[in-house]
């Protein structure tokens, strides 16, 4: 068990003495495009429709080939809500739009990143992996707000200068889940149960961001 400790404390040592050694600090702008996504409730259907996606993030270099950031970005986007083609309860006819006129919404991303990028820092163009969780809070048109959980992940280059400013060009595939309602079965012992039922949206985008960075 000592032995074990001892390990942790020289591997936390030999991290936090990487990390102020390549302890680079930088404030990230982002500005994207995000796409579409369709969301399948019981009796109806909605859409996140494609939208212009901005925020800005701090990233901190633990190593010199890894970083975790804190970002927020912001979609606003319209979210129409239809009936159901197949199961129509509404009393209108299918596919017909509940909510013409106040279908205004917006998605708040609140995540903590960790992102590994290729090659040294020396490298003027680095490849990179991340990926990141955290909350969505959900703008409805008619319901308020809600906080839900919410991941990305993401993968690009990052383009160097000779001055502290950098250029990120990435794809991402962001996904938030939401609880909206209850389904229920029949089971043989207890009878009717209800379930928590789920819905996910899956978003993906194309995006960049410019970075500065406090340490040059």
């Amino acid at each position: 068990m000592k032995k074990n400790h001892l390990l942790f404390v020289v591997f936390f040592f030999s991290l936090a003495m990487s990390a102020q050694s390549s302890g680079a600090f930088l404030l990230n702008l982002y500005g994207g495009y995000t796409f579409s996504d369709k969301v399948d409730f019981d009796d109806s259907y909605a859409r996140v429709e494609d939208g212009f996606e901005y925020g800005a993030g701090l990233e901190y270099f633990i190593m010199d080939n890894a970083s975790i950031e804190l970002k927020y970005n912001r979609l606003d986007t319209h979210m129409p809500l239809y009936t159901n083609i197949l199961t129509p309860k509404f009393g209108v006819p299918p596919g017909t739009q509940l909510n013409a006129g106040n279908d205004k919404g917006a998605i708040n991303y609140i995540l903590a990143d960790y992102t590994y990028y290729f090659m040294d820092s020396s490298q003027q163009v680095r490849p990179f992996l991340g990926a990141g969780a955290g909350v969505a809070i959900l703008e409805t048109p008619n319901s308020g707000s809600g906080t839900y959980f919410a991941w990305e992940i993401k993968g690009g280059v990052k383009i160097k200068t000779s001055s502290p400013l950098s250029i990120n060009l990435h794809a991402y595939l962001q996904s938030m889940s939401a609880a909206v309602g209850y389904d229920y079965y029949w089971d043989y012992y207890y009878g009717p149960v209800a379930v928590t039922d789920y819905v996910s949206t899956f978003q993906f985008g194309l995006g960049a961001s410019l970075s500065y960075d406090f340490s040059k």
